[in-house]
């Protein structure tokens, strides 16, 4: 939070500081809460036939107070506002609501539950989160890229092994790699898919059984690991300031001690003289 204050100019430092407050911050973090209640609750007919121009005034109040936000921050931070990507997306979800849902953009109002993903900007915990997802993406590209290439080499045997009898899980090539997707979820692999098979080919338990090893088990704990590592390193880069600010200190307050050790030790040794 000091971080965000310290991109406003001197003459809205105050102003900066005052919209990091904890006050500020809990009350934004309500109204983005009761604001994504009222966009649910006008998604049933009854409820908007009975209090639909309610819901309507405190959806449009809430995004004026998330307008009114935006606007102090711009004030406060100029230009320098849109250094941190956080406040970019802040700006963005805000500014998609003020655009007139009619005729083609008709397609923005269901966008304005986009708000209610401020909540992430404004809770630290989740904002290291996805800040660990993003981190991830390099190391879940090439994980991403080997579970293509065994699709691929897996698709592509089991149509050239199942096509003749299965021409409806196996026929082409894009109907085997959804079936393949459905066996590595285990979502009814047994039942629709494998033991079928296994009826008219008694030994296709043993290029399922690789392949569920090689998908399920193996490269989508891949992607947990990676992910987790990423979080674990988005804590660390977040602490290390922390720490190093501490060990700063230390040295401070070791370097005044060896200075009032320096000025103990003449008079120490004067008295003794005196003696």
């Amino acid at each position: 939070m000091a971080n965000k204050a310290s991109y406003a100019p001197r003459n809205f430092a105050g102003l900066a500081a005052w919209l990091e407050t904890p006050l500020v911050q809990r009350t934004l973090i309500v109204l983005i809460l009761v604001n994504a209640v009222i966009l649910g609750l006008e998604t049933s007919p009854s409820l908007m036939a009975d209090w639909g121009p309610w819901l309507v005034a405190a959806d449009r109040a809430i995004l004026a107070v998330f307008v009114v936000e935006i606007a102090l921050r711009l004030i406060a931070h100029r230009f320098n506002y849109f250094r941190d990507p956080w406040n970019v997306f802040d700006f963005t979800v805000v500014a998609i609501a003020l655009i007139p849902a009619s005729g083609p953009l008709a397609v923005l109002r269901a966008l304005r539950v986009l708000r209610v993903l401020r909540l992430i900007t404004m809770v630290p915990s989740m904002k290291r989160v996805v800040g660990g997802l993003l981190s991830a993406l390099p190391g879940l590209g090439s994980v991403s890229a080997i579970i293509g290439i065994i699709f691929y080499v897996s698709a592509v045997i089991a149509t050239k092994l199942f096509a003749g009898q299965f021409p409806e899980l196996f026929g082409d090539l894009g109907r085997t790699a959804f079936t393949l997707f459905q066996v590595m979820t285990l979502e009814g692999w047994a039942m629709e898919v494998v033991r079928p098979v296994m009826a008219v080919y008694p030994l296709a338990w043993i290029f399922f059984l690789l392949f569920i090893l090689a998908s399920t088990f193996t490269l989508l704990n891949l992607f947990i690991a990676v992910i987790v590592n990423a979080i674990q390193q988005e804590h660390g880069d977040e602490a290390k300031p922390v720490a190093e600010s501490e060990m700063a200190a230390l040295r401070r307050e070791i370097a005044a001690l060896r200075k009032q050790l320096q000025t103990i030790r003449p008079q120490a040794s004067a008295a003794r003289n005196k003696r």
